[in-house]
């Protein structure tokens, strides 16, 4: 079984940054997706970044220029680098994976196309 673990989340002041970490405890093949989601109550899951075995990555518009995704196989550990943070970012995030794929035209996909999740991790910011 694959298990996805996050961590790094916290509050921060408006403008400030945080990076969260996504600890993945094996790989069922080199090809891969794997990809960060936020979610607000009452609200669904939304895409936020992506990045594949090849190195593709993809954003959602709200974050483009601000966020940037990472994956660093030796520690096997996805990353999420956020700058700039806004009030409205405030959410859960999760990491997600999926094996035997990749990112087709640099596009995020929804998160039915993901199998493995994480639990969570949450991220506050202030104005």
């Amino acid at each position: 079984q694959v298990q996805l673990v996050e961590s790094g989340g916290g509050s921060v002041q408006s403008g400030g940054s945080l990076r969260l970490s996504c600890a993945v405890s094996r790989y069922t093949s080199s090809s891969y997706i794997m990809g960060w989601f936020r979610q607000t109550p009452g609200k669904e899951r939304e895409a936020v970044a992506a990045i594949d075995s090849r190195g593709t990555t993809a954003f959602a518009d709200f974050v483009k220029g601000r966020f940037t995704i990472s994956h660093e196989n030796a520690k096997k550990t996805l990353y999420l680098h956020m700058n700039s943070l806004k009030p409205e970012d405030t959410a859960m995030y999760y990491c997600a994976a999926d094996f035997g794929a990749t990112l087709a035209y640099a596009r995020l996909l929804p998160s039915y196309e993901y199998k493995y999740w994480g639990q969570g991790t949450q991220v506050t910011v202030s104005s």
